[in-house]
């Protein structure tokens, strides 16, 4: 019954348009009275989620890019993509996934990767021969591989919510997942979406004949030549610096991700404020307020995970949802299928945040069991929530691209498939070859990462 109570609230409170958290939280509340538990043990559950030092990298990372995002980086490294590309049939578009993964990698976030180049670029694509559908889906779905690099701060939360990861896997001890390795272990996945998402916008531009005019005519830009490709790139440098900065400070034992994030942050106020000069009061203020308001959604969506944690261990599930796949096979590769159509669904009505810290404790030592180690399994995670971003009901990053491009949701799902297709073949490759995701940390921290 009490399993009822929290399962059916959670979804009516959802239904009613309540915000995740507090659905979650909510919910959780309604179970303790129901099993009489003290209101004082929720609270006490809430606030231990909250209270982790590895947590403090969450706002540095959320700041840095809110610094970049308002501080003129996204020009520049949107001229350095176009000049590169923006010659090609559909050059604005892949312009655009180029510009959007490279953005990814500072701003560590889709929603700020979205606003950013969706802010510099759908209106640009649009004025210069482009629908807006095709606009606005490059620009989101490209935008997802920010989840991935290694300035994403949801690689903190998965990292917090898999610190209970245990067992053995070839001889191999688990305990726990190392940031580290996460972040070293996005790169080459990060690599294929974007080849992926090239092909797709190349082949819906070469299909519906992207850019044209409105007499149909083709309107493709000429090559600016190799020299405005080298100074762009060089323009660009100082803003992608970011990345290398984190992974060395990591790789290196200079510093922790927590550091690292410190770092960024002052790097990215150097760049802006004093190299660039670009970042006025009004900005940095604006910056401020974006990053605090963010991380207060996170910490909260934290802490009542933490509490529905509690509540699920208390009622068993994690056993219960375990044995009941278990039931219906112990194939592998089955079983890692099961458990990524589950993801994906629970990625249509969650948020990001949440999902990492509901999921993880529930199919993560089941992936285990079945030889996928908590990296590889940390990338199946994220490129499930990130698939949820851009799908409604909550689809945050699709709904931004659709208010920037001005067109409805549905306009906007109609021509997405060769986008979701893209995210499924990564999606598949992460699940399937643990090397896709383990290969290069492995390599890079001399130790078997799995």
């Amino acid at each position: 019954m009490a399993l009822t109570i929290l399962s059916v609230s959670f979804c009516v409170f959802l239904l009613f348009g309540m915000p995740v958290a507090f659905a979650i939280g909510l919910s959780c509340l309604l179970t303790f009275a129901f099993e009489g538990l003290p209101f004082e043990t929720a609270i006490q559950m809430m606030v231990s989620g909250m209270n982790v030092f590895s947590f403090l990298a969450i706002p540095f990372f959320i700041f840095s890019g809110e610094l970049m995002l308002h501080g003129g980086i996204a020009d520049k490294i949107v001229a350095f993509a176009r000049s590169l590309v923006g010659h090609w049939k559909g050059g604005l578009g892949l312009a655009n996934v180029v510009a959007s993964t490279l953005f990814g990698g500072v701003s560590g976030s889709p929603v700020a990767d979205t606003s950013a180049m969706g802010g510099v670029m759908i209106p640009v694509m649009k004025k210069e021969g482009y629908s807006a559908d095709y606009a606005v889906n490059v620009t989101t779905h490209a935008s997802l591989s920010g989840a991935l690099m290694p300035t994403s701060h949801n690689m903190i939360i998965y990292a917090f919510a898999a610190q209970a990861a245990a067992g053995e896997i070839g001889g191999h001890v688990i305990r726990g997942v190392s940031i580290g390795d996460l972040m070293f272990a996005g790169l080459i996945p990060v690599f294929w979406i974007m080849v992926c998402m090239l092909v797709a916008a190349y082949w819906q531009a070469a299909k519906y004949g992207y850019p044209k005019r409105p007499d149909g005519s083709t309107m493709v830009e000429r090559f600016p030549g190799w020299g405005a490709v080298v100074r762009t790139f060089i323009a660009a440098i100082p803003g992608l610096m970011v990345i290398v900065i984190i992974l060395f400070c990591v790789m290196e034992g200079v510093a922790t991700a927590t550091e690292a994030a410190a770092i960024a942050v002052t790097y990215s106020l150097v760049l802006t404020v004093i190299i660039y000069r670009t970042m006025t009061k009004r900005a940095l203020f604006k910056s401020l307020a974006k990053a605090s308001k963010t991380t207060g959604v996170i910490l909260l969506l934290i802490g009542v995970s933490n509490m529905l944690r509690y509540q699920m261990a208390y009622l068993e599930i994690p056993d219960t949802i375990e044995a009941a796949l278990l039931a219906a096979t112990t194939t592998p590769w089955l079983m890692l299928l099961y458990i990524n159509i589950i993801q994906i669904f629970l990625g249509i009505f969650l948020d990001m945040a949440a999902h990492i810290l509901i999921t993880t404790p529930l199919f993560l030592p089941l992936a285990i069991q079945m030889g996928v180690g908590p990296v590889q399994f940390g990338m199946m995670l994220l490129l499930n929530c990130a698939l949820g971003l851009v799908h409604p009901p909550v689809g945050t990053v699709q709904f931004i691209g659709c208010a920037i491009g001005k067109i409805s949701i549905g306009e906007a799902t109609k021509t997405a498939w060769p986008y979701y297709l893209a995210i499924f073949i990564a999606i598949t490759l992460v699940t399937y070859v643990p090397s896709f995701s383990t290969w290069l940390p492995s390599l890079i921290t001399g130790h078997t990462v799995l």
